[in-house]
């Protein structure tokens, strides 16, 4: 991470505005580049960019290396020749400041499907060249998630309930499934195909105007996903398809059970022996996405809480060394010196800090957590050092207006006291707050800049529906925004500021 003061704004491409029902990397998405860079922002912050799977949440993808179709834009394919209007003509309309995922998933679906019907009809050799590329060049992970796809469009469920030989990937089943199924396994193809086309494209534009892109690797990956069924023996899975022991976290001050999250666990002594390969090759193809990556949970490569694969809660888990400086070293040897974040947040012993800064990875700071406990908080910018990002708040938290309104008298008097104002433009004043810190980066939800409340929060941990929906409206980056979040980005020192004309007044 470079030591230059920066800033920047954490908004998911779903939630860009777009006629489809769900933001996409069409023009909305290069106007959100273009605002970035005239309010001084050269950070864009997304979550996993892979296929949702249950609860279509960004952190249970059904691959670690795939990126999401919905976010291809029929847009782009349009002006491309690959649509026609006749092919877009029966979309409903969707709402504007959502995504009804329940009925955005299978109109997209039907979209990409139409697209791939004239891509095989009337593809140019130049494009034909480029899929086959593509499927070349990415064929140690896209054989098989295509494959997954297409089993999971035949039979449904989750990989665990196919037939035997094929549930434990054997490579006779494998194969003539890949023979059988082979006209949906390129189709699957195709919709990575135009997902790395559009993503790579809004990237170079992004990157051509000083935005880097900050991207998220959860630590664990979801069950029913193509890294696990391919790849069964790096986790501890049984005999009948079923993990032994999944991921969670401890009983603490916001639940006497702990967070039961369910993942397989790795069987790390397996991944050691192979060098550590499938974690390399992760790290390599997220990076070829994104140019920063923020590894989520990151305490759980120094310790993770396993928990038995048959308890109903997290209760009755227990302490395991995570890899630890081992994995570190051999992506270090193999990839170089790569641009991480830590996301430490939470209860962090010594040894997970040991491993951070051993790296020099930048940790994270928010604010949302620094009030209403006493002077020596390491969430309290007097407390901060260089070597960490803040935020306002995160995509789990609820956004600063709405923590505001449900705040507790001493917590808010606290936060009066320390801002030395009166909360009347609570998020304004977190920005400000965040801007002017020694962090190296400073990271704002748009939810933030735009000082919304509780309807526009993105995540609630623990609620089984209704998350990941929102959405900004078309009018609301307008140049008022961007002039103000700039002025502030300049004042702090986060974005070279214009020099001050000769005989101003200070």
């Amino acid at each position: 991470m470079s030591d230059t003061r920066t800033s920047g704004i954490l908004l998911h491409p779903t939630s860009l505005p777009s006629r489809w029902g769900v933001g996409d990397l069409g023009e909305a998405a290069y106007r959100f580049v273009d605002f970035l860079a005239t309010a001084g922002q050269r950070r864009w912050q997304v979550m996993p960019l892979g296929p949702t799977g249950y609860g279509d949440s960004p952190y249970q993808s059904f691959s670690s290396f795939a990126g999401n179709p919905q976010l291809v834009s029929p847009d782009i394919l349009r002006a491309e020749g690959l649509l026609a209007d006749e092919d877009l003509a029966d979309m409903p309309y969707f709402p504007d400041d959502t995504v009804d995922f329940g009925a955005v998933i299978p109109a997209k679906q039907a979209i990409l499907r139409r697209s791939f019907a004239r891509f095989t009809s009337s593809a140019t050799a130049e494009q034909q060249a480029a899929f086959a590329e593509f499927r070349e060049t990415h064929h140690l992970w896209l054989a098989d998630f295509a494959l997954f796809m297409a089993l999971k469009q035949q039979h449904g469920g989750a990989w665990a309930d196919w037939d035997g030989p094929l549930a434990r990937h054997e490579p006779a089943a494998v194969q003539k499934a890949h023979s059988a199924l082979a006209d949906e396994v390129a189709f699957q193809a195709y919709a990575q195909f135009q997902f790395f086309e559009q993503w790579g494209r809004l990237r170079r534009y992004a990157n051509e105007r000083d935005v880097k892109i900050i991207g998220d690797i959860p630590i664990f990956v979801a069950y029913d996903s193509a890294d696990v069924w391919g790849n069964r023996e790096l986790f501890f899975i049984d005999d009948d398809n079923r993990p032994t022991v999944v991921a969670g976290v401890p009983p603490d001050y916001f639940s006497a059970t702990g967070q039961l999250w369910g993942n397989p666990l790795y069987r790390w002594d397996v991944l050691a022996e192979r060098g550590y390969s499938w974690w390399i090759e992760r790290l390599r193809a997220v990076f070829t996405l994104v140019d920063i990556v923020r590894l989520d949970h990151f305490r759980g490569f120094a310790a993770y809480w396993e928990v038995p694969g048959d308890e109903a809660t997290a209760l009755n888990g227990t302490w395991v060394p995570g890899p630890g400086s081992a994995l570190f070293d051999t992506v270090l040897a193999a990839l170089g010196n790569l641009p991480i974040i830590a996301e430490d947040l939470g209860v962090i012993t010594p040894d997970v800090e040991v491993l951070r800064d051993g790296y020099r990875l930048p940790g994270m700071k928010v604010l949302q957590f620094a009030f209403g406990a006493g002077p020596e908080s390491q969430y309290l910018p007097h407390n901060y050092e260089r070597p960490f990002v803040v935020y306002t708040g995160t995509h789990d938290n609820d956004t600063t207006l709405g923590w505001w309104r449900t705040l507790d008298e001493g917590a808010r008097t606290h936060v009066q006291l320390y801002l030395g104002r009166s909360g009347e433009d609570i998020c304004w004043d977190f920005i400000r707050l965040a801007l002017g810190s020694v962090a190296e980066t400073a990271i704002v939800p748009l939810q933030d800049a735009l000082s919304l409340g509780s309807e526009a929060r993105m995540n609630t941990p623990g609620r089984p529906a209704g998350n990941w929906g929102w959405r900004f409206a078309e009018g609301q980056l307008d140049g008022f925004l961007a002039e103000r979040l700039r002025q502030l980005t300049e004042l702090y020192g986060r974005v070279p500021a214009p020099p001050v004309s000769e005989g101003a007044e200070s």
